[in-house]
């Protein structure tokens, strides 16, 4: 029997407030809506742990989840289920 592997979040990228690509646009320019769920990430540059809330969001009718928070002033995580 074959075992699944549980997903878990991880670092996608790390970016500025305002300018920041993610899943082919600029993620500030979408509509964010919370889902509810907590994400338990971990700066990958200086191994912080963070709680940050997750997202979805919506782009050219394709629905996308992810977590993301503010690493330091206007710099942010983003972090996917993978």
């Amino acid at each position: 029997m074959k075992t699944r592997k549980q997903k878990t979040w991880q670092h996608e990228i790390t970016g500025f407030a305002g300018n920041t690509i993610l899943f082919g646009v600029n993620i500030f320019d979408c509509q964010w809506n919370r889902t509810g769920q907590k994400a338990e990430v971990c700066d990958p540059r200086y191994s912080q742990k963070y709680t940050f809330p997750a997202y979805t969001v919506d782009i050219k009718g394709e629905e996308h989840e992810f977590a993301a928070g503010e690493f330091s002033n206007d710099v942010w995580g983003f972090f996917l289920l993978k």
